[in-house]
């Protein structure tokens, strides 16, 4: 069990991804962090020193914790259906806002053709919530990894696309009620 907010000192150095510039700094080994957010296989920390930085599933050795479940490896192996595609990325969350990139409505495109070798292409068009938000190469390459996963996919193309402007008209009824958006 993952306790948020106790503090934790970093077992080994690792790479970190200062939220929300997108800048990548080095965590050292001793570091003190609070976890702030554990979900889709990442982790949200809060330093010593007050940033708030994202380190992926591969360095959940650092924080004392084993690697996440890999949910690919829970698929049904069955036929591809695009519906596994968004529940892929209903595992890519915001680092900052414990909700999933499909509930906040920054799925603006989604679909997948056969390709003539076997398997699919999935084509994605992925909005932020910010333009200028540093996190969006951080999370285009989380959408690609989860998808990636999916059996019967081959190939994945996710584009940040800036119209139109994201807003919360775009986010589910869920999400809003989360945040308490009315």
């Amino acid at each position: 069990m993952i306790v948020r907010h106790a503090p934790i000192l970093l077992e080994r150095d690792c790479q970190a991804t200062r939220i929300p510039s997108g800048d990548k700094i080095e965590l050292k080994r001793g570091d003190e962090v609070r976890i702030t957010q554990a979900l889709g296989g990442s982790f949200t920390l809060t330093t010593a020193s007050g940033y708030l930085v994202r380190i992926g599933a591969t360095d959940a050795d650092a924080l004392g914790r084993d690697l996440p479940e890999v949910i690919g490896s829970q698929l049904d192996r069955g036929d591809f259906h695009i519906d596994h595609v968004i529940d892929q990325l209903k595992e890519v969350f915001d680092p900052e806002i414990p909700i999933n990139v499909v509930d906040l409505g920054l799925i603006y495109f989604c679909e997948a053709q056969p390709l003539p070798g076997g398997g699919h292409r999935v084509e994605i068009q992925m909005s932020m919530t910010a333009p200028g938000c540093g996190m969006g190469d951080v999370l285009r390459m989380d959408a690609i990894s989860k998808v990636e996963t999916i059996p019967g996919v081959s190939e994945v193309a996710v584009d940040i696309v800036w119209d139109p402007p994201w807003d919360t008209s775009r986010m589910s009824e869920g999400a809003k009620l989360q945040l308490g958006i009315y």
